[in-house]
């Protein structure tokens, strides 16, 4: 990779990933719909490109020269049903007339439920929720005759955190809330174990397949780590010295209240995820880049508290 163009690339994961890019002293185009934020975000990007994901010609007109579109943009919750696909046609039909790779970044909701084990990539998909059947056409779409011309590589991420997550991140409101010191939530039971990525550490894994060739057309997983929601509270409340409440939010107050935030609205079909959680497999990942980068959560909590104590993000 020289030269790459990121979508979506002031968000949390188009963030991490420019960053990690820009360590790597590649080319970096960086692409979303103010031209004024990308600026104040990306001072040493190599391009600031303004346009509208769901057009491709704006992509096109982006990507010249650019060997790999790294896909980052994010759907507000609430929308995905209707918005996904369009999305995922849009970027494909650019890098279809760009010939560039694309590095897809998407979640876990297309595995279904828990196996009672960590589920690896040959895993067949089972979704059992709306949002789940949409992803699981997004990676046929995407991996389709249609596209059979286009090198993609569909990177898999757990619920994640970090220095540039956002709010409408699992983690976002009860993190933000904890840098603040101000009562906020943690959506489901903090006593389940779950498994959680530091963004950055997504980033690093993220870069390094998607310079090898032999990682396209083939999904990945980008595994986290494993903590109870106690002890994660725990670890950022210690860091940012702050003593208020956080409530968990279990599905009858998230039915609650959906009727105020059609995000939390769309949370409650998969509140299953948070009592019976999805883990990763990563031996693939391991066989062929070496080992999960894995920054301990007692250090990926103090940079992310003290990163949205300081507004950096």
């Amino acid at each position: 990779m020289k030269r790459v163009l990121v979508l979506g690339a002031t968000g949390g994961t188009g963030s991490a990933i420019v960053q990690e890019l820009l360590n790597k002293h590649l080319q970096v185009v960086v692409f979303g719909r103010s031209l004024k934020k990308l600026k104040q975000r990306w001072p040493s990007a190599s391009d600031w490109r303004v346009g509208d994901v769901f057009d491709y010609q704006s992509i096109v007109a982006a990507g010249k020269d650019c060997g790999t579109i790294f896909q980052c943009a994010a759907i507000p919750y609430h929308l995905t049903a209707s918005q996904q696909l369009p999305l995922g046609k849009s970027v494909m039909q650019a890098a279809q007339i760009l010939k560039s790779r694309v590095v897809f970044i998407d979640g876990i909701y297309a595995y279904g439920a828990a196996l009672g084990r960590p589920v690896r990539e040959t895993d067949a998909l089972k979704p059992v929720s709306k949002k789940g059947a949409i992803k699981r056409d997004l990676a046929e779409l995407i991996f389709s005759q249609q596209y059979r011309d286009v090198a993609v590589a569909l990177m898999r991420l757990p619920d994640y955190y970090g220095p540039t997550a956002r709010k409408s991140s699992y983690l976002g409101m009860t993190l933000i809330g904890i840098a603040k010191h101000q009562p906020t939530i943690f959506i489901g039971q903090q006593s389940v174990e779950r498994e959680f990525v530091y963004l950055p550490d997504a980033a690093k894994m993220i870069v390094q397949l998607a310079d090898k060739v032999s990682a396209y057309h083939q999904a990945w997983n980008i595994p986290g780590q494993k903590i109870t929601g106690r002890e994660l509270v725990r670890l950022a409340k210690q860091t940012a010295g702050s003593r208020a409440p956080v409530m968990s939010l279990t599905k009858p107050l998230l039915w609650l209240c959906g009727w105020f935030d059609a995000d939390i609205r769309e949370i409650v079909e998969m509140y299953y995820l948070t009592k019976w959680p999805v883990f990763l497999d990563g031996e693939k990942f391991r066989e062929t880049i070496g080992p999960v980068v894995a920054t301990p959560f007692s250090v990926g909590i103090a940079q992310t508290i003290e990163a949205l104590r300081n507004s950096r993000y």
